[in-house]
């Protein structure tokens, strides 16, 4: 049994903040091993540009040489919107303990997430820095100093902010879907 920081997102597309949140997570003493889940679709989100199983694949590629980071494909293969509460259940049958990371930008909405009242018994969250937004003192605060977004992104792409081994891939994925 292990002690783990769940990272979960769109990640449409992934990106070098994503990756700078991985390593940092990776220098926390009290992290065994990072599992960054991929969503099939986001619970607070309609649609999304690139397909689950091709996000899970980019974010294998970023993170295949990382010995203590697990891509799972759990949420993708569900098919579905998956809940927090519903993957932190799941990942507690192997795990020990989980930290949840969180970017600040989630913490005006956190009370609203599915069942938060018992996630929050479950979990401690690690509430990466974003957009100069204050982080509460009772979490662990994680400063990344990478202000970059998937969504503008998609509207504006900048492949210098595309993590290199799947910057390619990524590139041509989006100028031939001509994500907006």
């Amino acid at each position: 049994m292990k002690t783990i920081a769940l990272y979960g997102g769109s990640f449409d597309p992934p990106h070098l903040a994503h990756e700078a949140i991985v390593k940092a997570l990776r220098e926390l003493d009290f992290i065994d091993e990072v599992v960054v889940m991929p969503t099939f679709l986001n619970p607070f989100k309609e649609s999304f540009t690139a397909p689950a199983a091709l996000r899970l694949q980019w974010l294998e590629g970023i993170f295949s040489e990382y010995g203590d980071v697990k891509v799972s494909s759990y949420e993708v293969d569900l098919k579905r919107k998956v809940p927090t509460i519903e993957t932190v259940r799941h990942l507690l049958k192997r795990y020990e303990k989980i930290y949840l990371l969180i970017g600040a930008d989630n913490l005006q909405s956190l009370s609203k997430w599915y069942k938060y009242n018992e996630l929050k018994e479950l979990v401690t969250f690690i509430v990466a820095t974003r957009n100069n937004i204050e982080v509460e003192k009772n979490f662990i605060q994680l400063d990344i100093n990478e202000d970059i977004s998937s969504s503008d992104l998609r509207k504006n792409l900048e492949p210098s902010k595309i993590p290199e081994k799947v910057r390619n891939e990524i590139v041509q994925y989006y100028k031939e879907h001509n994500a907006r």
